[in-house]
């Protein structure tokens, strides 16, 4: 089940991490072809800004993807709906003060950024403001946007989020024609297009969370100070992660205009937003791997972060083998896209994305593994990794490199950099794994007495009521076998069958898809739990009783029966499985 909902997800999530890369790309696009280089060197400088917006979100995010997939994991519904609280008051807040910053210094951060200061022979610097005037109007959007994008993925409303993307991407070449041909609007219309097609995917996404089945609640009498640290502690790795980006583009933009000057600018604008929708295959899988490491690690499931950490790899390797490959082929056609005929910056570009694309594999291997890491909490392991790929690693060898080979020097420092990252973090993992190893154990980083020991475990994945009878029969036999006495055995393996039996003939019937359910038994030290999840229709079996009482008092005896014998029972639908815990 593990590998099948991973793969689901992982569709969507590329498709939803390419929420700001798309319009970014189409804005490059449409810059380059209809505005001209000194437009497309205005975007370029603009980008550090745009980066430290998109900082403020994935903070959000990713603590959302972490502390949601903590609360969750443990079935805590109130602090499941503190997160989603915190979470968009710190969008509202952020988007506020964010705004009003960007105004009231607009001009010292545009010279800030390279631009020069204004004047008749500088035109790149009234481009540059104009750009971020028009883009920043749609922060509250582009906030709100990516956080969305964890808690969709969580309801399993895989089919909304991508029509949000999907809305957003039609909104934004319209807009950005609409622009270049009717009303003429320069950069702020550029950016103004933007801003209106992040309202829109807003807009196409937001009614999930109205609906009268949506597991999360805005209550601000949740709102906790503790909670917003704890979020922030979580999304803070992202943050390095977004500031060593932004430290990155300032140092190679400044490094490129003395090497090359504004058309190696306007090159690594177009090879950047082309790199930025290669990045979106690994940060996709990279965001699936942290949700699900948050929700597994809180189930302390070690099984399943196991064949995590397997499907993630695989994932990475395999997607990012065809990227690369139609970088290398495809570099022509798609800077042509961006640079049209201008022949000297063109030539630059194409060369350089050849150079640049070498770096997809190590860095899709790297996205994954930091995101992670995140998500089961080694958090300064994150941050280690963030700061070495996206900052100290490449600006090195930049620095390096081109003073002996110029600006191929700087385009090889992605690849090397990002090779040198990956070195690096497998050294730290076989020290603490103890010998070089490129296993799923040693990669994952769990500590030796991480989760029930395999002894003490039980897994098994039931498809029919043969099996579920056959499941019952190994579980009881299972629990006798380590020192459960023979009646609180019977009942764990009753309980199990009675369960996966009534799932079988009321949840596979619902529709014409595979359905599986997974059994796992855990014999703590001073309980026995059992988890079951399925992927069938939604069904919570801890409310069923009170939303369906009878006088027969046959009806419903089985499940009755099961919930009148544990001490606890949590039920919660995540990522469009039924997660039920029951603790004897």
């Amino acid at each position: 089940m593990i590998k099948r909902l991973f793969r689901q997800m992982l569709v969507t999530q590329i498709v939803s991490s390419m929420t700001v890369t798309l319009c970014m790309l189409i804005d490059s696009i449409m810059i380059g072809r209809f505005l001209g280089v000194d437009a497309m060197s205005a975007y370029g400088l603009a980008s550090p800004l745009l980066l430290i917006f998109a900082a403020f979100g994935s903070l959000i995010s990713s603590g959302v993807q972490v502390m949601c997939g903590k609360t969750i994991g443990a079935g805590d519904r109130d602090a499941t709906n503190t997160c989603y609280t915190v979470s968009v008051m710190l969008a509202i807040g952020i988007s506020a003060v964010g705004l009003a910053a960007v105004f009231l210094f607009l001009g010292p951060l545009t010279t800030l950024l390279g631009a020069g200061t204004p004047s008749p022979a500088n035109p790149v610097y009234d481009l540059t403001k104009d750009y971020i005037t028009g883009f920043i109007l749609g922060a509250p959007a582009f906030l709100c946007a990516q956080i969305m994008v964890p808690y969709m993925q969580l309801l399993g409303s895989r089919t909304r989020l991508v029509a949000a993307v999907i809305a957003m991407t039609v909104a934004d070449i319209a807009f950005d024609l609409l622009n270049v041909f009717v009303f003429e609007g320069g950069t702020f219309g550029m950016g103004l297009a933007s801003t209106l097609s992040y309202y829109i995917a807003f807009g196409v996404g937001v009614g999930v969370f109205f609906r009268k089945g949506c597991m999360f609640r805005f209550r601000p009498r949740l709102f906790r100070w503790s909670a917003c640290r704890e979020l922030a502690s979580y999304g803070v790795p992202t943050v390095v992660n977004q500031i060593s980006m932004v430290l990155l583009v300032f140092l190679l933009n400044r490094l490129l205009l003395s090497v090359e000057g504004t058309l190696a600018v306007a090159a690594y604008s177009v090879i950047s937003t082309v790199g930025n929708i290669c990045y979106c295959f690994g940060s996709g899988v990279g965001a699936v791997a942290m949700m699900l490491a948050a929700i597994f690690y809180a189930d302390r499931d070690r099984t399943s972060i196991r064949e995590l950490v397997r499907d993630m790899t695989r994932s990475a390797i395999v997607l990012d083998v065809a990227v690369t490959a139609v970088g290398l082929l495809a570099a022509v056609p798609l800077i042509t896209l961006f640079l049209g005929g201008n022949a000297a910056a063109k030539s630059i570009a194409v060369f350089g994305l050849r150079l640049f694309v070498l770096s997809i594999m190590p860095s899709s291997i790297n996205s994954t593994y930091k995101n992670y890491y995140q998500g089961i909490g080694k958090l300064r392991l994150t941050e280690l990794i963030s700061v070495l790929q996206n900052f100290v690693f490449p600006v090195a060898f930049a620095f390096l490199l081109s003073r002996f080979l110029g600006v191929t020097g700087i385009w090889l420092g992605f690849a090397c950099g990002e090779t040198a990252t990956l070195i690096a973090f497998s050294v730290l993992v076989w020290r603490h794994h103890g010998s070089i190893s490129f296993s799923a154990d040693a990669y994952s980083m769990l500590e030796p007495d991480f989760g029930a020991a395999p002894e003490r475990c039980f897994e098994c994945t039931v498809q029919s009521v043969s099996d579920a009878v056959e499941a019952s029969a190994k579980i009881c036999a299972f629990c006798q076998e380590r020192d459960t006495d023979r009646r609180t055995a019977m009942l764990i393996g009753l309980s199990v069958e009675e369960m996966t039996v009534n799932i079988i003939e009321h949840g596979f019937t619902k529709d014409k898809l595979s359905h599986n359910v997974d059994v796992r038994v855990v014999l703590e030290e001073d309980c026995r739990v059992i988890r079951i999840r399925d992927n069938c229709v939604r069904f919570d079996p801890t409310n069923y009783l009170e939303l369906h009482q009878s006088d027969d008092p046959a009806a419903h005896i089985g499940l009755r029966m099961v919930m009148g014998m544990v001490k606890e029972a949590n039920y919660v639908n995540s990522l469009g499985l039924n997660n039920l815990s029951l603790v004897f």
